[in-house]
């Protein structure tokens, strides 16, 4: 099995598969990125590097029983694909406390009320495959458990669950 753990950045995907008992060997792809020189170059705007998805997808041919996470897991092929939720408020404020430049800040808060990565992940691998899990002020242990239900089959798809338009 091949899931996608994926979210606007700051959901907490990173602490929640790290937190997660599943079996499955974890790929954190922003780490894969760098040390494979997977990159076509950097984004000046943000100051983040531009992943070659071509390329990753290259290296993890092949790879199962995996969880990739990244805030770009949902463009890569997968059996399900967890989407992190976070109200755009708090999403704003973690980043913030992370120490990301403020105009970042507001543009991922925007696109968290927007659904931007759950769109996308439902147009690439349709409703019966993505699972929301919300994880504003719930604990680590709360949003991994949610995960290992995902990855154990006892948690039914989801998408369009969660709504945070009001932020807008």
């Amino acid at each position: 099995m091949r899931v996608a753990v994926t979210g606007t950045p700051g959901t907490g995907k990173t602490t929640a598969v790290e937190a997660a008992d599943t079996g499955l060997d974890v790929v954190h792809l922003n780490d894969l990125v760098r040390e494979a020189d997977l990159a076509t170059g950097e984004d000046p705007d943000r100051g983040s590097l531009v992943a070659d998805l071509d390329a990753i997808a290259d290296r993890l041919a092949g790879r199962e029983d995996v969880i990739i996470e990244t805030h770009l897991a949902h463009h890569l092929d997968a059996d399900r694909v967890v989407v992190l939720r976070c109200h755009p408020e708090s999403l704003r404020d973690r980043l913030l406390d992370r120490g990301e430049a403020r105009a970042m800040c507001e543009e991922n808060a925007k696109a968290e009320a927007l659904d931007v990565v759950l769109s996308e992940a439902v147009a690439e691998h349709g409703r019966e495959a993505v699972y929301e899990i919300d994880t504003t002020n719930r604990p680590p242990a709360a949003v991994a458990a949610d995960v290992e239900a995902v990855v154990a089959g006892d948690r039914e798809p989801t998408a369009g669950t969660v709504d945070f338009t009001d932020y807008l």
